[in-house]
């Protein structure tokens, strides 16, 4: 019964990720169209936001 429940869960998981991936994925197309934003800045931002991640990481493991 407990593995039917892990299986539920991940599931939940799953539908959780997508519709949040697809929220940001739209808000990204909704900036890019209005001109607000281009797809290099968000690929640029995302870069940094994750060279910093690794950095934080890295500090709390030594």
């Amino acid at each position: 019964m407990v593995e039917i429940d892990i299986l539920a869960e991940l599931s939940d998981m799953k539908i959780i990720d997508y519709r949040n991936t697809l929220a940001i994925v739209s808000l990204i197309e909704v900036l890019t169209e209005k001109g607000i934003i281009c797809s290099n800045d968000v690929a640029l931002k995302a870069q940094t936001l994750d060279a910093i991640s690794e950095e934080q990481i890295k500090i709390y493991t030594v």
